[in-house]
């Protein structure tokens, strides 16, 4: 890490006491991290080192460590976490129930993230945890399910389920995201999306995956865009295989690369595939090893080819103490900053890191 510092614009590193497997942005200088353990974990919420958002005189700031600005406990492992934008509230699932836990995460006046409620989703399916999309509304609302067949949308405060997938399939979710303020799209474990409207109960768009052959698992990632008739879906093989979609024909596929990663990951949970939201074209992987892998999508062909990454952070392999070699958990890319993400790995460590681009420099 040391040898490769002049690679980073920035690195921070922070040690929690158990693993994480979510990194959730509550404000552009906040996220909320918990325990995926299957006992008593802490839900954190961390404000970046102060030194991270200096604009100049980085040396004269002050605070260059994380700090805890709000903290609780969970009763068992937090697998899925969403923040409710324009509130303090975050909403939880622990990846073994259907029903999801609601939570205030303080203000100015309490340090203490608590439990306020519970989601109860009407499904018999209890199998596999939820995936949540988050969305302000009138009141605040979330989608979730964790199979096609069970997505619905629930508004918090009153607990009525507004909106449900209309569909016989029952497909394992990857992904639920929502596109704009009614269209959402769903992955699935097979490589299918299903693309639908919350203002409609017309069954959903349904498209498979345009990649040749059978992949055990498929994860799906779609990008922002002032409308849904903008955004691109990228979906990743656990064969290591990508492919990129515009949404007005998922069907079809605008590029697709074979990327460089270990294919030996075997649960959904396991890989996280992500659009920078502030820098075109590029994507994240992490979940396949101790890296986290930055690819640039605009130099990637119809026709299938092997890929390189355009950045590896390898820090969590480099500063781990442990014998073996840590897993990348999650990761996240800042909402405004370009270069900046923050990963996770199986040994507890967060790292916060600012990338250069050095193909920039050539």
């Amino acid at each position: 890490m040391y040898n490769g510092v002049l690679r980073y614009k920035d690195l921070h590193v922070y040690q929690l006491e158990h693993p994480t497997q979510v990194i959730e942005w509550t404000s552009g200088k906040t996220v909320c991290v918990a325990g995926c353990t299957e006992s008593k974990n802490e839900i954190l919420e961390l404000r970046l080192p102060l030194k991270l958002f200096a604009d100049e005189n980085k040396g004269l700031c002050a605070e260059r460590d994380f700090k805890v600005v709000h903290g609780g406990f969970a009763e068992g492992p937090i697998r899925c976490l969403r923040h409710v934008p324009g509130t303090r509230c975050v909403v939880t699932s622990d990846g073994r129930s259907a029903d999801l836990e609601v939570w205030e995460l303080g203000g100015d006046d309490s340090d203490v993230i608590r439990r306020t409620g519970s989601v109860k989703r009407r499904s018999r399916v209890s199998e596999g945890g939820s995936r949540i999309a988050a969305r302000l509304w009138s009141q605040p609302q979330i989608l979730h399910g964790a199979l096609t067949s069970d997505i619905q949308l629930t508004e918090l405060t009153s607990g009525q389920t507004l909106y449900q997938l209309e569909t016989d399939t029952a497909d394992p979710l990857s992904s639920l995201q929502f596109v704009n303020d009614s269209v959402f799209l769903a992955g699935c474990s097979k490589g299918n999306i299903y693309v639908a409207d919350t203002r409609t109960s017309s069954a959903p768009q349904i498209s498979p995956p345009p990649a040749s052959g059978k992949s055990a698992l498929w994860w799906t990632d779609t990008s922002a865009g002032p409308d849904p008739s903008s955004c691109r879906v990228i979906r990743l093989s656990s064969s290591g295989e990508a492919v990129v979609s515009d949404l007005r024909n998922p069907r079809g596929a605008v590029s697709r690369a074979r990327l460089d990663v270990q294919t030996r990951c075997s649960s959904l949970d396991d890989v996280r595939l992500s659009w920078a939201p502030a820098l075109d074209d590029c994507v994240a992987v992490s979940g396949f090893s101790g890296a986290v892998q930055i690819y640039n999508t605009s130099v990637w062909r119809t026709e299938l080819q092997e890929a390189q990454p355009l950045f590896e952070h390898r820090g969590h392999v480099v500063s781990s103490r442990q014998s073996d070699v840590p897993l990348v958990t999650y990761h996240v890319w800042h909402p405004d900053r370009l270069r900046t993400l923050l990963s996770a790995a199986s040994d507890g460590s967060v790292h916060v890191w600012d990338w250069v681009d050095s193909s920039a420099l050539d």
